[in-house]
């Protein structure tokens, strides 16, 4: 049986834990954007930045950032979930990309994941979500999630009919003192 947001949220316990990983199954009332071709997108949850979660009708899953930025980020429910609990700081990747630059990303990642405050309970939270929801580890969460943004076809606009730009950010860790000597 796929993942999908039902079976999340019927587990109050995985909804906490998604919640401490920044992913709240509460979406916005108010629609702030629309999707080019698709008549009611359907908002699943939101981050705490004013991020907007959709799973779409082909069941990928787009992020909407309340700075205009918009992308597939995981090609079903299951990968956006996946995405989530192996590299929680995702949208941070995305900020550090150096323009869509996967190997950027990848020293992203790796900086982001050794900056993490607390480790081990994000490791604990990690597998808590895995057991509770039978879910297998990403094969390599970066590469799917860069695949998922170049691919992105969705075109968001905000109300005022503006199209978002790409989830890729020009900068790269160096241009983040902690980050650049995490990576060091």
């Amino acid at each position: 049986m796929p993942l999908t947001p039902e079976v999340v949220t019927a587990n109050r316990a995985v909804v906490a834990r998604l919640a401490s990983l920044d992913v709240s199954f509460v979406p916005d009332e108010e629609p702030w954007f629309t999707v080019d071709g698709v008549e009611s997108p359907r908002q699943i949850g939101s981050d705490g930045s004013g991020g907007a979660f959709v799973l779409m009708p082909q069941r990928n899953v787009l992020y909407v950032s309340s700075e205009g930025r918009a992308g597939i980020i995981a090609g079903t429910f299951e990968a956006f979930v996946q995405l989530v609990v192996a590299r929680p700081y995702w949208l941070d990747i995305l900020k550090f990309s150096g323009g869509g630059d996967l190997q950027e990303m990848r020293r992203a990642a790796e900086a982001l994941e050794a900056t993490l405050d607390d480790e081990d309970e994000i490791n604990e939270t990690r597998e808590e979500i895995r057991r509770s929801l039978d879910l297998g580890e990403a094969d390599d969460p970066v590469v799917a999630l860069y695949e998922a943004i170049a691919a992105s076809d969705a075109i968001v606009r905000a109300t005022d009919g503006s199209p978002f730009t790409t989830l890729f950010n020009r900068f790269s860790i160096d241009n983040d003192p902690m980050l650049r000597n995490a990576a060091a």
